[in-house]
């Protein structure tokens, strides 16, 4: 894969993945316009090392903060993990089973690498991406009209009914590209009372909490497909592109530093109700890359 192509997806990954725009959609986009095929082993390698470079991202941005909250003492500790738990069980509770449900609805039939591409159809996308701006930019402008009016928290964390709700939601989004993530969580936060520091800080510990299970999940891929085109007697040099790989992985790491100073400075200078215009505009323009006269 050629150096240029790259960076260009690195530093889509690396911004996409953690502003509140959607990573999945924005990649896709990207890989159409590159004319690069997703379900390639290649492909898929570059997508793990990306996805690792913005997970060290969001440790190295957040440690700090972190420490300070969740790990300043044993109870602060044992908030946080009951959260965290009760949160990510509402993601596997809520996620999975739709992905399952789809599969065996809408795509009927289709093999696994099948059902892959469909979900990055952009006629599915842009909808997703839709309803991501709609909520984003409802959060912001209600979070305008109460400004300082959030409760205070014991411990500077999220309460269980936040936590809840952010789980699971956090859960809706596994199986719609488009469907932010971090700007799905992020507002649900503040939709239930939770003040910007601390939905922003919890979504992204359920970030890295989810990320490792998403790398392995692309890992596996990958090993499946390795191991296909190897019975099949054309077998896939990796080597070549481990290097392109772990490249990009430091540019989407550099990138989701920049993504994160980015997202907090909306945040706190209330200005979050942009990046749901910026969705909906994106819809707009996924929806015309699909059906217009040059449809991908």
């Amino acid at each position: 894969m050629p150096f240029f192509q790259v960076i260009v997806l690195a530093i889509v990954q690396g911004l996409a993945e953690l502003l509140p725009v959607s990573s999945s959609a924005h990649v896709v986009v990207a890989e159409k316009l590159l004319g690069l095929d997703p379900s390639s082993p290649p492909m898929t390698l570059l997508l793990v090392m990306l996805h690792t470079g913005t997970m060290f991202a969001v440790i190295v941005y957040f440690w700090s903060q972190w420490k300070k909250t969740y790990f300043s003492s044993s109870d602060a500790f044992k908030r946080f993990a009951i959260r965290a738990i009760w949160a990510s069980l509402l993601t596997a509770v809520i996620g999975y089973p739709i992905i399952k449900i789809i599969e065996k609805t809408a795509f009927a039939g289709a093999s696994k690498g099948e059902i892959e591409s469909l979900f990055g159809r952009l006629d599915l996308v842009a909808p997703a991406l839709a309803a991501a701006g709609i909520l984003i930019l409802i959060a912001g402008l209600m979070e305008k009209r109460r400004m300082g009016a959030q409760q205070q928290v014991y411990g500077d964390s999220v309460t269980m009914r936040q936590a809840g709700w952010i789980g699971a939601v956090q859960g809706l989004c596994l199986p719609f590209r488009g469907f932010s993530r971090s700007g799905a969580t992020i507002s649900t936060g503040m939709l239930t009372g939770a003040s910007k520091d601390r939905a922003e800080r919890f979504s992204f510990a359920l970030a890295v909490i989810l990320t490792p299970a998403a790398i392995a999940k692309e890992a596996l891929r990958l090993l499946k497909a390795t191991h296909a085109a190897a019975a099949s007697g054309t077998p896939i040099d990796l080597h070549s592109s481990l290097l392109m790989s772990l490249l990009g992985m430091v540019f989407a790491f550099l990138a989701g530093l920049v993504a994160l100073k980015w997202l907090s400075s909306w945040l706190e200078q209330g200005r979050w109700y942009l990046f749901g215009i910026y969705c909906l505009i994106a819809s707009a323009v996924v929806f015309y890359l699909h059906y217009g006269p040059r449809h991908l």
